[in-house]
């Protein structure tokens, strides 16, 4: 089982964004979250496609965006063209989700759907052959440092089973409260790409925080028994 890293920009110094940024590829992030708020979907406001697009310059892995916003649909061709390389939308807001998701794959990005964590992982019943990864929401969307809820472990493994009978590999990615001490939990649940935001950029020393939390990560996913799916 492999694993990915993803800081999430979300709670770093905006006035040093760049510093920060090759601060965690130098610790090994294996992406970078954006997380984009509409003030609307959840109450905060953050970052647009101009941000991506500078991200863009000077990352040299994927950047992973994650519309929490009322109206995707307007914006995701905005953000591919800006550099995002995937991007995921929230099922609560998308009456047809399956005509986004398609979208964002026709414009070259990979698509991802996200579940809040009130709503049921049955909600991604009907789309569960077209996603290439899942974002579970480890707490409430619209704020950074929030306590992991524990009740989500139990959802990433409903979400890896309804994947698996589906027949797509595709990879689970959780947001919220991931740290040292929910990496192991997540990982063995069947999450393979965690975003981490305080735990990394609040740590006094980001690029020691993100090694530590994917050498954490790593180790958590070589005890996983034989058998276990590799992204």
């Amino acid at each position: 089982m492999t694993v990915r890293i993803a800081p999430s920009i979300l709670n770093a110094d905006l006035a040093h964004l760049m510093d920060e940024v090759e601060r965690v590829l130098a610790g090994g992030a294996d992406q970078i979250h954006v997380d984009v708020m509409d003030g609307h979907f959840v109450p905060n406001l953050t970052v647009g496609p101009p941000v991506v697009r500078s991200l863009h310059r000077v990352a040299t892995v994927p950047l992973d965006v994650h519309l929490m916003i009322m109206d995707p649909d307007r914006f995701v061709e905005a953000f591919v063209e800006a550099g995002a390389r995937m991007v995921s939308v929230h099922v609560e807001v998308l009456p047809h989700l399956q005509r986004t998701l398609s979208f964002i794959k026709s414009l070259g990005a990979a698509a991802g759907a996200v579940l809040n964590p009130s709503t049921p992982v049955s909600a991604l019943s009907e789309v569960a052959t077209d996603v290439d990864f899942v974002l579970v929401m480890t707490v409430n969307p619209g704020f950074g440092g929030q306590a992991f809820l524990p009740r989500s472990e139990s959802k990433i493994r409903r979400v890896r089973a309804l994947l698996d009978e589906a027949g797509n590999p595709a990879p689970i990615e959780v947001d919220g409260g991931i740290d040292l001490g929910t990496v192991g939990t997540v990982v063995a649940a069947g999450a393979e790409i965690l975003v981490a935001g305080s735990a990394v950029f609040h740590a006094g020393d980001p690029e020691r925080a993100a090694r530590e939390l994917k050498a954490a990560a790593v180790a958590g996913a070589t005890r996983q028994p034989a058998g276990t799916r590799p992204i």
